[in-house]
This record gives structure tokens, C-alpha cells and sequence, in this order.
């Protein structure tokens, strides 16, 4: 057993959204005597200045080294990786995303040490390039010495993958709670309209054109609402060009990227997801800690943290009548919203603390360490695909 252990964070950045988030999240709560974390980023020439990188400085969580590209997929960069693998003593580098699978994979390859993959979520992208590239990323996380989603559906996804059982592992989606509880007992920014949200990345598969349609519905039966919509995305001028041809244009915000996430959030009325694919967003995990009320789509991912009349309200994927009727409910029953939120409160709290989540990767981490030295790492598949609370 070695103590602590060296634990390479990788991750090729897109801005600053949910698995840049989560590696804060985990390494933040990760006990320094047991795991000592540093964080390798790529960067292009759109993408210096990486929050994540200011972050992870600012709170001190270990070293950092950022890997320039030259376009977007730089070979060289394995080799760069490799030697500060080699010149750190990493142990094990810990993957997140297409890009970083593949880099990270080679790279701990040639170095010579193990490398774990957490899948966030998989893209039903429509982008042809983009799709080659997402099956050379799952092809890479196969090959990685552990595989761990973190939700019920993403491991029913690395299973239909075929990753290998003996190196699939399951470990619960968590989120840094505190940040959010900070946020929560702050007064509120007000508009002085009703707000529905939502913050995520502007990309194809969560599906904002819904949102969009449907709060143009709604918008034509009452005039004391808007829609506020934070994130990036290579979706945003499309979806910015559907807002402007709608009637409710005037109460429609597209914001961007924003520091002050936390805050917008807190302001919302509703939160709505309309994604037709997710792992376990980590935006609605925010909300629900928040104690907002929360309207979505029904898919996989999603019904791991709302639980229709429970936790939020839930419509089929697709169906804008019933999401529109739930946001309706949502405005109109205060005592309801209230309820939802409050229940939906406590369930985030009491399952999906980040300090559990680090637990958990501690323990993997150091298993995995001692048995490479094995042919074949021993399967915890049955233990970890029960809900660990």
C-alpha cells in the first residue's frame, strides 16, 4: 500500500461546465493525506485562461501543467503528457471526456501507470467529424484499466459499449454542495418577472430549441415571465437566431457564460431540462440543492434525481404539452413548487455529497493500485451497481 497516492486529473476543456466542475468537486474532497491531486489541461489558442485552472489554483489543490495544442487533436501532446507522468511520479491519471480518453490512455501507456476514465455523458452528436471522433474516444475508453460512470444510465451505456465487467465500476455522481448552500442564504436577485431557467452547455443534445418553443407558447398567455438561459455552445447563434423569430424574443436571455452561475440560479422560479440525452446532470443536482423547482424531460439520467410528484415534475421526451402544463403548475401553485423543492432538497443532501464520492474514489484508487501487479483487476461490478447512500 503506498500513501498517498499521485492522482492526475486530465481533462481537455470546453469552458467551464459540469465535468470541470465535478474534477473540483472530487479534488477538493479528496483527504490529501490519502490522494495527492494535480490537474493536466490541454489548452488551444480559444481556450486559454481555463477557469478551471484559476480554481483549482485558487483553492490550492495541487500542481498543474497546461499542454498546448496546435489544432485540436495535437499527437505531440501524449508525448508532453507522458513526461510529466513520468517526471511527477504520477500514479494513476484519472480521464474525463472523448478527447482526454485518448491522450490519456497512450500517454499512461507509455508511461507505464493505470489510467482511469469517468464517462460524463455520451453525445448524440450530428456533426459526422464530431461522431468519428466520439467513437474514437469510446474506443480508447475501453482501454482504459477502469471505466467509472457515474449514473445508473451511463453504465447501462459503457455496458451496451461492451467495456469489459471486470474493469467496469460504478461510483455515484456527487456535487460540492456547500458552494451551492452559500449561494442559497443570500438574498435572492429579483427581476420582478416570474424566471424560468436554464444553465448547461448550448449543444445539440440538450435539445434547447424545446424550451425555447415552449416558453413561446407560454409566453403568449401571460406577460409576467422570461427566460434565462446560461451557458455556451457551438448551438448558441442557431438558438439565438430561432429566439429572434419568436414573438416572446423581448423576454428571452441568452447570458453566456457566468461567474455568478450560483446567483442566477438562485433567482429562477423553474428550472427545465429538455435534454434528450444525459449521464447525471450535475445543473439539476445544483437546482434541486438550491431548492428550486424543477420541470423536465423524462430520460434516463435525469429520473435518477427527479421523481415525478416527489422531487419535480416530469414530462415524456418530446411531449412540450404536458412540460408546458407542468410549468403552468409550477406558477400557479406556490404551496406545490414549495413541496417539490423542499423534497427534492433533501434528497440531493442526503445522496449526493461530494465527500461520499471522494470516499468511494479513494478506495478505488488505492484497490486498483495494489492489484495492478495482477493480470486482471478483480470485478466490483456487482458491489458497485447498488445505490451506495
Amino acid at each position: 500500500m503506498k500513501t498517498p497516492l499521485n492522482v492526475l486529473q486530465f481533462i481537455c476543456p470546453t469552458g467551464f461546465y459540469g465535468a470541470e466542475r465535478w474534477i473540483l468537486a472530487l479534488a477538493g474532497h479528496l483527504d490529501p493525506q490519502k490522494v495527492r491531486s494535480s490537474l493536466a489541461v490541454t489548452s488551444e489558442t480559444a481556450s486559454k485562461d481555463l477557469q478551471l485552472v484559476r480554481e483549482f489554483k485558487e483553492r490550492e489543490l495541487g500542481d498543474i501543467v497546461e499542454l498546448s495544442m496546435s489544432h485540436r487533436f495535437d499527437p505531440q501532446v501524449i508525448n508532453r503528457l507522458a513526461e510529466f507522468i513520468t517526471s511527477q511520479k504520477i500514479d494513476i491519471i484519472h480521464t474525463h471526456g472523448y478527447k482526454s480518453d485518448v491522450i490519456g490512455v497512450l500517454a499512461a501507456r507509455r508511461a507505464g501507470i493505470l489510467c482511469i476514465s469517468t464517462p460524463h455523458g455520451f453525445e448524440n452528436a450530428r456533426d459526422l467529424k464530431l461522431r468519428l471522433f466520439i467513437k474514437l474516444g469510446c474506443m480508447a475508453m475501453k482501454r482504459a484499466d477502469a471505466v467509472v460512470p457515474l449514473s445508473e444510465a451511463l453504465l447501462e451505456d459503457c455496458r451496451h459499449l461492451q467495456v469489459p465487467d471486470e474493469r467496469l465500476f460504478f461510483i455515484r455522481n456527487g456535487v460540492d454542495l456547500s458552494e451551492v448552500e452559500n449561494e442559497r442564504q443570500k438574498p435572492r436577485q429579483l427581476s420582478g418577472k416570474k424566471r424560468i431557467g436554464f444553465i448547461g452547455q448550448l449543444i445539440s443534445r440538450k435539445n434547447v430549441d424545446d424550451i425555447l418553443m415552449i416558453f413561446d407558447q407560454l409566453r403568449r398567455e401571460r406577460e409576467d415571465i422570461e427566460l434565462v438561459i446560461v451557458g455556451d455552445g457551438d448551438e448558441r447563434e442557431r438558438l439565438e437566431t430561432l429566439s429572434s423569430q419568436l414573438s416572446s424574443v423581448d423576454d428571452v436571455h441568452f447570458l453566456g457564460f457566468r461567474d455568478d452561475r450560483l446567483a442566477l440560479l438562485h433567482s429562477f422560479d423553474i428550472f427545465t431540462m429538455t435534454s434528450t440525452l444525459e449521464g447525471i446532470p450535475r445543473c439539476l443536482m445544483e437546482a434541486a440543492a438550491m431548492g428550486i423547482p424543477i420541470a423536465a424531460y423524462d430520460i434516463p439520467g435525469v429520473d435518477q434525481l427527479v421523481s415525478h410528484n416527489e422531487t419535480g415534475l416530469l414530462a415524456p421526451l418530446g411531449d412540450r404539452e404536458t412540460l408546458l402544463s407542468h410549468w403552468r403548475r409550477l406558477l400557479n401553485d406556490g404551496a406545490l413548487a414549495q413541496q417539490l423543492s423542499a423534497t427534492a432538497r433533501e434528497n440531493v443532501n442526503a445522496h449526493y455529497a461530494a465527500s461520499r464520492m471522494a470516499e468511494q474514489y479513494t478506495d478505488l484508487f488505492q484497490r486498483l493500485y495494489d492489484q495492478q501487479g495482477t493480470t486482471k483487476l478483480p470485478s466490483q461490478h456487482k458491489e458497485n451497481t447498488t445505490d451506495v447512500r
